[in-house]
């Protein structure tokens, strides 16, 4: 646990308290690469983007290494994979992905709050008074609802994505033909039928509660 809080504050440091001094430069390099990759994106995209390239792309590594630090050396196969292999089989992509939800619903509460002024587009329209703070308020609570359900694992999670999902695309691509093309517009749509089609892949994790002894033969078996 030591070692994971360690790689948690600082990639890499937990697997070189381990002796793992390869692997320890390894993840700095690749945690430093895609912060970069965030950093340029965002300067293409806009701050606001910025964050959500962090979080889409660095945020994801560091917590897959602080794992590996947490794993442990690995005695018959390749760190990294044993890791990736481990995450695969007990869904914990999907439960980060629920904690990215949860993070998304609190950031989404904090600009509503910092800027009540601001409209936001609903299907063609700019609602304001009461319809406009309903519209702005189903983001965080559909996060809510689906980052508890994805880290529980719940069946009705999926459901309620994919409702999410449809509502989303669908918004985004009336007001893309009523007012026009924009980059956090665009990011925003392309990213969600990415999501979407990764959680449709991984549907079977919704299927059944995944208990501590099925995950355990799933790791086993992919091993």
């Amino acid at each position: 646990m030591r070692a994971a809080v360690l790689s948690a504050v600082l990639p890499g440091l937990g697997q070189l308290t381990q002796g793992r001094r390869r692997q320890a430069l390894t993840y700095v390099a690749i945690t430093l690469l895609l912060i970069a990759l965030s950093l340029g994106l965002g300067r293409i995209s806009g701050r606001a983007a910025e964050v959500f390239f962090f979080m889409l792309l660095a945020l994801p590594w560091w917590a897959i290494q602080s794992y590996d630090a947490y794993l442990g050396p690995s005695d018959s196969s390749a760190d990294l994979q044993r890791t990736w292999r481990a995450v695969w089989a007990r869904a914990h992509d999907i439960r980060f992905l629920g904690a990215l939800f949860l993070l998304s619903a609190i950031n989404d509460s904090f600009i509503i709050l910092m800027n009540p002024e601001y409209l936001l587009p609903f299907f063609c329209t700019k609602p304001g008074g009461l319809l406009g703070f309903l519209t702005k308020a189903l983001s965080p609570i559909l996060h809510t609802i689906v980052g508890y359900g994805f880290l529980q694992l719940r069946r009705w999670a999926l459901f309620v994505y994919l409702l999410y999902a449809t509502y989303g695309m669908t918004n985004a691509v009336v007001n893309l033909t009523c007012f026009g093309p924009g980059r956090v517009r665009n990011t925003l749509l392309i990213t969600l039928a990415g999501f979407t089609a990764y959680i449709l892949w991984r549907r079977r994790c919704f299927h059944a509660p995944l208990t501590h002894q099925t995950s355990e033969k799933l790791f086993q078996h992919s091993s």
